[in-house]
């Protein structure tokens, strides 16, 4: 079937191609030896190079809906023998309705060739192969290679020329996940029928991968130009898939590449082998990876994207309060053309809309100055995180009539005020909030913003803001609308009452996420805020109806009380996330450690890692965590140090610039007496760990 589609493409376009004359190939192939010399009885690492031009690509093992995958067969001496080609991790390619899985650029594929025991030391050996590859652009070309490599027998010795690019191909090719797979076919409602493949992982869920794109081994299993829904389910990621015409026939076994990508750009394949299981229910994001639109969005889209996901956003749990708060104190207007109502609902849209350019301009600043910062970047700090669950807890209590300061809109004195400044500053506030959120649209737009021009980002944060203040928009274009709300009433102090609930588990969840980034001991400092907080606002509470000397004094205290919270929160400043349980028993990386441990004369191996790291994940599970590996360790007497990475540290960003990185992974193997260390391949391998330990 593949060969008829490649021949019906070719059929299709070939007059065109072929009344051009270009006869120049398409593809530059040629074999590339990682050895200098190969041993007899050892065995030749070999690449097949592909340098595809530029807009044209070839295909791998399953070429995806139509096309042909590259294919080589070789020409050997009696008892060389060729091993199957090791494939590179593909791209999702669009092409028309269709889905391509395969490369661009430039491609190695590697194959391991078996030196027979009789080769002669001094001897210089040809291999010759043919490759067969099909490219396409708009048009598909089959083309072929004649290839020949020289191999000398000899000592075996690594060719340093090409190391860093064998190392390169290696760090592509798919390793086996360490986590346990499984995979479900059901069905998905109005979507129709959904196949979904689960992770059991963790690891996975703190980690966050921002995509997740599954390639199939064998044609039909999925339907390719389909959407790809990466979620979350409590104990690790489900990726939602289209099932194709042949899904029926998975019977066992659902064979193929899963790939992961982190929030700092980096890349982990996962060579996967499901069984049917269950899949538990998982949170979908609204994004999609690697569907057929994905790569062709638009400015006009990511502007549209963005104001329907503001419009959205609206709903979202963190936002709702505000709103349902605003529209208390609007309702209080009694309906009707009220000019107020007009003033309100303007000056709230242009609190959040510049809210919103502030916050885009501050990303993209930080972005274009090196960090790797995204929406809610602002969360990744402990104390911001801790002083707004204080802010939210503090609303709340408002709410609940713990104590009256003010209007209940907002949870603080300026947003308090009436008219169009406390209205304005209702719109910024309502912006802080909703921004750990992400509603449906917003993702693939914010993703598509920071790739663009400062300009093109800030059109799209612009329309994000005007969707978000939409509703109240229209009530300042149409105040007659507030005459839908019921006239103000007792029904007004119960809804505030039940208002506070929602700021207490917005609350509750902050909590949760400094827990994340401070430990137990940063939870512990937020909590005992909260106490004081409340006993704060209690005390000032009660003293309001006090003479003059006792509401002062009331004051004197609440405000030492809070002061003693707010102390509390600054303790958190640089606060950092609780290492992770290490594979092996570590120690904490510091300049000072590394340089004594060195100067003592013991082995050292150092890891540069980070929470969020999904290679670094794999690595630990597959390599680390085994017990030949903790067994290697504690023999050699290897202090292994851990640099975690999570939060900024600059001196191990230190480390990475003098080893020539800039991110995580980074391993490190210092010999006693040694004067550099051997960096490992970003993927690990058992053998390799052992065999640079000397073990």
């Amino acid at each position: 079937m593949k060969y008829f589609a490649a021949a019906l493409l070719f059929l299709t376009f070939a007059a065109p191609a072929l009344a051009q004359e270009d006869r120049t190939p398409h593809v530059l192939a040629r074999l590339v030896a990682e050895q200098a010399s190969t041993k007899p009885g050892g065995t030749l690492t070999v690449a097949l190079e592909q340098v595809i031009r530029a807009g044209w690509h070839t295909y791998w093992i399953n070429p995806g809906d139509v096309g042909q995958a590259t294919s080589i067969e070789w020409a050997l001496p009696a008892g060389w023998k060729a091993g199957e080609l090791q494939w590179a991790t593909p791209k999702r390619l669009p092409v028309g309705p269709f889905m391509d899985y395969g490369y661009e650029g430039k491609v190695w594929l590697l194959t391991n060739v078996a030196v027979p025991e009789g080769a002669k030391a001094g001897e210089t050996i040809a291999l010759k192969a043919t490759a067969h590859f099909l490219v396409c652009e708009q048009i598909c070309i089959p083309e072929d290679a004649s290839l020949t490599l020289p191999v000398k027998i000899g000592d075996g010795a690594a060719d340093p020329s090409v190391a860093k690019d064998f190392a390169a191909a290696r760090a592509a090719l798919p390793v086996a996940s360490p986590w346990k797979l499984t995979y479900s076919i059901g069905s998905g409602g109005a979507l129709g029928k959904t196949l979904d493949l689960y992770a059991a992982a963790p690891a996975l869920v703190a980690a966050h991968p921002v995509e997740a794109v599954f390639f199939p081994l064998k044609p039909g299993m999925i339907k390719s130009p389909a959407p790809q829904r990466m979620g979350f389910a409590k104990d690790g990621l489900v990726l939602r898939l289209t099932p194709g015409d042949k899904a029926a026939a998975i019977g066992g076994m659902l064979d193929g590449v899963l790939v992961l990508k982190s929030s700092d750009g980096s890349v982990q394949a996962l060579t996967v082998a499901a069984p049917p299981g269950p899949v538990p229910d998982a949170s979908f994001s609204s994004a999609t990876q690697g569907s057929a639109t994905e790569g062709g969005i638009t400015l006009l889209l990511a502007i549209a994207f963005a104001f329907v996901g503001g419009l959205i956003l609206n709903a979202m749990p963190c936002v709702l309060p505000i709103l349902a708060m605003k529209a208390l104190a609007l309702a209080g207007h009694g309906g009707g053309g009220n000019s107020e109502a007009r003033k309100e609902g303007f000056a709230y849209a242009a609190g959040a809309v510049l809210s919103f350019l502030v916050f885009g301009l501050v990303i993209v600043a930080l972005r274009q100055g090196g960090s790797a910062v995204g929406w809610g970047f602002q969360l990744q700090e402990p104390m911001a995180v801790a002083g707004f669950a204080l802010l939210i807890f503090a609303v709340g209590l408002n709410l609940s009539g713990v104590f009256e300061f003010g209007s209940v809109t907002v949870g603080d004195n300026l947003a308090s005020r009436s008219g169009a400044v406390g209205a304005f500053f209702t719109g910024v506030l309502a912006v802080a909030v909703a921004a750990p959120c992400t509603a449906p649209f917003m993702a693939a737009a914010l993703g598509f913003a920071l790739t663009q021009s400062t300009v093109s980002a800030l059109l799209i944060f612009t329309s994000l803001g005007l969707g978000f203040a939409l509703p109240f928009m229209i009530l300042g274009i149409w105040p007659r609308a507030l005459s839908f709300l019921p006239r103000p009433g007792p029904w007004m102090l119960r809804l505030k009452q039940f208002l506070a609930f929602p700021m207490y588990g917005a609350a509750a969840w902050l909590t949760w996420v400094l827990a994340q980034e401070a430990g137990a001991n940063g939870v512990a400092v937020l909590l005992a805020a909260f106490v004081a907080l409340a006993l704060a606002a209690w005390l000032w509470g009660v003293t309001r109806e006090m003479s003059g000397r006792g509401r002062g004094v009331g004051a004197i205290i609440a405000l030492a009380i809070l002061i003693v919270a707010l102390y509390g929160l600054s303790t958190l400043a640089g606060a950092t996330a609780p290492v992770q349980a290490a594979a092996i028993s570590s120690e904490k990386f510091t300049d000072e450690k590394l340089a004594s441990l060195r100067a003592s004369g013991k082995p050292v191996f150092l890891d540069a890692t980070a929470a969020w790291c999904i290679t670094c994940l794999v690595n630990e599970q597959a390599v680390l965590s085994r017990q030949t590996v903790k067994d290697a360790f504690n023999k050699r007497h290897v202090v292994y140090l851990v640099a975690d990475w999570t939060n900024r540290d600059a001196a191990i960003t230190r480390l990475l610039e003098t080893n020539g990185r800039d991110g995580v992974p980074l391993y490190l193997y210092y010999a006693p007496g040694a004067d550099k260390p051997v960096i490992l391949p970003q993927i690990l391998t058992e053998a390799g760990v052992l065999s640079v330990i000397g073990s």
